[in-house]
């Protein structure tokens, strides 16, 4: 199925070149105004800046594709390591911050401390599950399509010099510290957000299109024409995806921690609780991460992708597993957990080089390094997402194991 795609399509994917360019605008004007002005301004230090955020930016790479091929070598070690090491790594990335001392980073550091709690409380909650989520990378991960490693280190290559240039951008508008700078930086970091949602999953749509149909249908395709077939006709649904799917998935979060909080403490609790139950299971339908697997094979745009394969869930029976699935957090972590790393070497080192610099630097480099293992972990998530999807489609092939059916029967039998 390939049409051109509609008009709101249309309209996003030209929106998203068109901010590409002003963005490169923006670049070259506050690079250049930031090498003009540090000739004047003794408090920014051009040398310091770059070497501290470009050093931290390409270790972030490097960070992000080690962590990729540790998962697709030992999935199941990388995913139990994962689980106990992000909340340690986020807590000791917050102690930094508290030492560093700026009310920014003071600010950060709260943030950063609730995290890790949160982070252990659910690894807690979630152990159960664990198992099941190992199983499930595991039976997903062993087919290697020819040429997607080439293309997971491409991806983390164009995102880390996107990433510089953004990071030199930043370093511009240091420099001068006017208030438009400020909206400056903000748009830039906007930038960066949404390009690398874009890049994370024309990943997943390329991959998932690939594994899809090696479990659906046991047949290769050829990567070429996947790549270019998702460049051409579904670059508007991801771009649309790109905004949507998180946006959903945070209010779906809240919704669920609400119901979960709420209980049944009394009868208006109960009620809030139920409400929030009933809006995290109907917007889910309506922007989901299995519907790249539809927009990439069928060229669907995402919201009716999504419809699509969450009936195909209900038809299948999988809700409740799909909800119990692990490996969204799982890829959430690891982007946190090497955050975290790319943020305590950035920031130790800005101590001991340039001080004044170590709440940006840190910060910085800790989305950089977050952003950078989401594009890395899009091929391992990819595989899981089409795993699930080719399986609700035809249940009965002859290509899955019991993986799915067993899972599901335990499910059931623990809410009898």
């Amino acid at each position: 199925m390939r049409r051109e795609g509609n008009l709101l399509n249309t309209l996003f994917r030209r929106l998203f070149y068109l901010h590409f360019i002003l963005i490169a605008i923006l670049i070259i004007f506050l690079t250049f105004r930031g090498a003009l002005s540090a000739a004047h301004n003794h408090r920014f230090h051009p040398k310091k800046w770059y070497l501290l955020v470009l050093s931290s930016t390409a270790f972030s790479g490097i960070t992000g594709f080690s962590w990729q091929a540790f998962t697709s070598y030992n999935p199941s070690r990388s995913l139990r390591t994962t689980f106990w090491l992000s909340p340690l790594l986020i807590c000791s990335y917050g102690i930094l911050l508290v030492i560093i001392g700026t009310p920014g980073s003071l600010a950060a550091s709260i943030i950063a401390l609730a995290s890790s709690i949160l982070q252990s409380l659910y690894a807690c909650w979630v152990n159960p599950r664990i198992e099941h989520a190992c199983r499930i990378l595991t039976v997903s991960l062993p087919y290697h399509p020819p040429k997607v490693r080439t293309t997971v280190i491409l991806s983390i290559m164009t995102s880390t010099i996107y990433s510089s240039f953004l990071m030199s951008a930043i370093g511009g508008a240091t420099a001068t510290g006017t208030k438009i700078d400020t909206l400056f930086i903000f748009l830039i970091l906007g930038s960066l957000t949404w390009t690398m949602q874009i890049i994370k999953n024309m990943m997943q749509v390329t991959v998932s299109h690939i594994k899809y149909m090696k479990f659906a249908c046991g047949i290769e395709v050829d990567f070429k024409a996947v790549v270019k077939s998702a460049a051409k006709y579904s670059m508007g649904s991801i771009c649309i995806g790109s905004i949507l799917v998180p946006f959903l998935a945070v209010i779906r979060g809240l919704a669920r921690t609400v119901s979960l909080v709420s209980g049944d403490v009394d009868e208006f609790m109960c009620l809030c609780a139920n409400c929030c139950s009933g809006v995290s299971s109907r917007i889910v339908a309506y922007g989901n991460r299995w519907g790249f697997v539809h927009v990439g094979v069928y060229n669907k745009g995402i919201v009716q992708a999504s419809m699509d394969t969450w009936e195909m869930f209900r038809r299948a029976g999988m809700e409740k597993l799909i909800d119990s699935d692990l490996t969204s957090s799982f890829c959430f972590l690891c982007g946190v957990a090497e955050g975290s790393v790319c943020g305590l070497v950035g920031g130790t080192s800005t101590l001991f080089i340039h001080r004044s610099y170590a709440t940006e630097v840190s910060l910085y480099a800790f989305l950089t390094g977050y952003f950078m293992n989401r594009v890395a972990m899009a091929s391992v998530q990819a595989s899981v997402i089409a795993y699930y999807v080719a399986y609700a489609e035809n249940p009965q092939s002859q290509q899955f194991d019991s993986t799915i059916p067993t899972y599901i029967r335990d499910l059931q039998r623990s809410q009898a």
